[in-house]
């Protein structure tokens, strides 16, 4: 019997997720519980639907011109695609067969290093990691776990030599101070394969889903960022990293 996935929706040219227009699944299923999570419909491990390989084939196939004149591909992102890392480890593997560009969108909340991980890796030309706080206080007010994991994740990047980008969103009041910023560009600045940082602009496009689902969207009223706090961030962390944008 073909292995399953369990995803939650496909957007066929999806532009921000990785570089080129890329085939995207979200799959369904995660373990963190951001405040401003604008996919929160993905937590339930149990919703979602099931699909294989060759069914995510079928669709993302008839992209592939359209993936390649722009130097694009296939991103697995969530909720938390590593969760269903041996599925995306044969996903990965079948995109490769076609020639089709890979990246693992990802928070990195990894409980072990199995080697079914080391096999993803192996398949995986791009891994974008979030990083969401390096103060593991704040991380929990903002997330819900500990950064640990996602620390060790990113150690495991940097000794294996993996292609990455990290994404950093920028929430007031959580992690849009110089301190917060400065803890960041310490941990990666001698990680040389990271190849840039990506900031991202908290936003409230999501919250609808909160009160869709009966549930209390705890950041109301946060404003998203301003401009100047978006450069401020950017020089602050271009001291660590020359490839910073947001």
């Amino acid at each position: 019997m073909a292995l399953k996935g369990h995803i939650h929706s496909i957007e066929t040219c999806g532009t921000v997720d990785g570089p080129g227009i890329r085939f995207v699944t979200f799959f369904q299923g995660c373990l963190m519980r951001c405040l401003y999570c604008h996919n929160r419909d993905t937590w339930d491990l149990h919703g979602g639907k099931d699909v294989t390989v060759e069914d995510l084939m079928k669709e993302m196939l008839p992209y592939k011109h359209y993936m390649e004149a722009s130097g694009g591909g296939m991103t697995a992102s969530g909720g938390e695609a590593i969760l269903q890392a041996e599925f995306v480890h044969d996903l990965f593997k079948a995109c490769h067969e076609h020639g089709i560009h890979t990246c693992l969108d990802t928070n990195g909340y990894v409980r072990k290093h199995t080697p079914i991980i080391d096999a993803l890796m192996d398949e995986t030309d791009l891994v974008m990691l979030d990083l969401k706080q390096l103060n593991d206080d704040i991380h929990q007010q903002l997330v819900g776990v500990s950064n640990h994991r996602t620390l060790d994740f990113a150690r495991y990047l940097h000794k294996i030599g993996q292609k990455t980008w990290i994404r950093y969103v920028i929430v007031p009041g959580y992690t849009d101070d110089e301190a917060s910023a400065r803890l960041l560009g310490e941990f990666i600045k001698d990680m040389n394969n990271i190849e840039k940082i990506e900031l991202l602009p908290y936003h409230q496009l999501g919250k609808h889903k909160w009160t869709a689902m009966g549930e209390e969207y705890k950041l109301e009223g946060v404003e998203p960022p301003s401009k100047e706090t978006m450069t401020k961030i950017q020089n602050i962390l271009r001291e660590y990293c020359s490839n910073v944008i947001f």
